[in-house]
């Protein structure tokens, strides 16, 4: 049974689409830690452990991230791209990336934003325009 970010990746599920390759995906995520956390995603492999990836899968989805990172700090205004692999809500490998004016905009405990659609695919466009140019 294919997991919820196989079915935003196959767009069955609406997401904000940050960035998008053969094998990825970038997506706004819909409880953000700061305006343009985003998800980064395998496509093709459901595994829920990013050391289970196989090596092909594992340095693409990294390089992928660095991109849409880049694309994020070009787009948002913040000192830094936070990074973490967590995966303990969604069995699917995930990466986060976390626009931070601080280290303490990466605590994963705090209340996350709620955003307004409206307001979520303005960042979403402005993360796409931004790798489309990378």
């Amino acid at each position: 049974m294919a997991t919820i970010f196989t079915k935003i990746a196959k767009g069955e599920i609406p997401s904000f689409k940050c960035a998008e390759s053969e094998d990825f995906y970038a997506f706004l995520d819909i409880s953000p830690l700061a305006e343009g956390h985003t998800l980064v995603i395998p496509k093709n492999v459901e595994d829920d452990y990013i050391f289970h990836l196989d090596a092909a899968t594992y340095e693409g989805l990294w390089a992928f991230a660095r991109k849409v990172a880049t694309a994020m700090k070009n787009a948002i205004p913040c000192k830094r791209i936070g990074v973490a692999v967590l995966g303990m809500e969604v069995p699917h490998t995930h990466i986060h990336l976390v626009p931070l004016q601080s280290e303490g905009d990466m605590d994963f405990r705090k209340p996350k934003l709620q955003l307004e659609p409206a307001v979520m695919q303005a960042i979403a466009d402005a993360i796409l325009e931004e790798y489309e140019k990378l």
